[in-house]
C-alpha cells in the first residue's frame, strides 16, 4: 500500500528532554543507529503531541482529525548514502485515537499502542499525563512556559536547542517484526519553539533502573511548540540487525 503524505496543525508539541549516558542510550538502539551526542551526552525524551486537522495533503482541512499522542525518543545518527544523517529513534508510540492505533504501521508509518490521556492547559502552563492500556508506560509532567531556557546542560540557550531539534525531524519507529524501522519526516516552514520550565516530571520509561541505571538519565529541559502547520511524509523503511 502506498502511504499518504499528511497535513496537520501541531496544536501542542511538548518535548521533555533528558541528558543520558551514551552507553545507556546505545544499549537501546538497533544497528545501524548510534546516539547523537551533545557535550558528551546522549539526548532522549518524551514528545507529547496534540495534532489537529490531520488528513491526506489532498483533502480539505474540514475533514481533518484530532488526537493526543506520545512518543519516547532518542536522538540518533547513522551513515547515509551522502554522509552522516540525524533524527530520532522511537522505541514506542502511543495514542488516544483508536483510528491512529489501527492505521499506524498500515496506512501510515509508525505502530501505535493505545493510551489514556489527561491534559490541562493554560496560556502559561501545560500538564499532560498518560497511561498505556498495556500497563507498561506512565508519564505525568507539568511544564511552565518561560521567557528563556534555564538550567540546561545540553543547550546554552533556546536558539541552540531549537536548532538541534529542527535538525532531527526524521523519526524511525520500532516495529513488531523487529526486522525494520518505520520512518516518517516532519516538514514545516513555521518552525518555532518556546522554552519551558519543568515543574514536575515522572516517567516509568526513564525512571526504570533496568533501562537506565542510577544517574544515567537526568531531566534537562523542556520545549513547547504550539499552533504550527506541519506536513508528514513517509520515509523508506530502515533494515535493522
Amino acid at each position: 500500500m502506498r502511504q499518504p503524505h499528511l497535513s496537520s496543525v501541531v496544536e501542542r508539541r511538548l518535548l521533555v528532554n533528558y541528558r543520558v549516558a551514551p552507553d545507556a542510550a546505545a544499549r537501546l538502539l538497533p544497528d545501524p543507529l548510534r546516539p547523537h551526542l551533545v557535550h558528551g551526552y546522549a539526548v532522549a525524551g518524551i514528545c507529547l503531541l496534540r495534532l489537529g486537522s490531520v488528513r491526506p495533503t489532498w483533502a480539505p482541512k474540514a475533514v481533518g482529525l484530532r488526537s493526543e499522542n506520545a512518543a519516547h525518543r532518542i536522538a540518533v545518527e547513522w551513515d547515509g548514502p551522502h554522509g552522516v544523517e540525524t533524527g530520532v529513534y522511537i522505541p514506542r508510540r502511543d495514542t488516544a485515537s483508536r483510528l491512529n492505533a489501527w492505521a499506524g504501521g498500515r496506512v501510515f508509518p509508525g505502530e501505535h499502542g493505545r493510551a489514556d490521556f489527561e491534559v490541562h492547559e493554560t496560556p502559561g502552563q501545560v500538564h499532560v499525563a498518560f497511561a498505556t492500556r498495556d500497563g507498561d508506560t506512565r508519564v505525568d509532567t507539568t511544564i511552565e512556559l518561560s521567557d528563556e531556557l534555564r538550567g540546561s546542560e545540553l543547550f546554552a540557550d533556546l536558539a541552540e536547542a531549537s536548532r538541534f531539534f529542527q535538525g532531527g525531524t526524521k523519526g524511525f519507529s520500532a516495529t513488531s517484526s523487529g526486522r525494520h524501522l518505520d520512518g516518517m519526516e516532519l516538514h514545516t516552514d513555521a518552525w518555532h519553539v518556546e522554552a519551558g520550565r519543568v515543574r514536575s516530571a515522572a516517567s516509568s520509561f526513564f525512571d526504570d533502573p533496568d533501562r537506565f541505571p542510577l544517574g544515567s538519565a537526568t531531566l534537562d529541559c523542556a520545549l513547547v511548540m504550539r499552533n504550527v502547520p506541519a506536513s508528514w511524509s513517509p520515509l523508506p523503511v530502515m533494515p535493522v540487525d
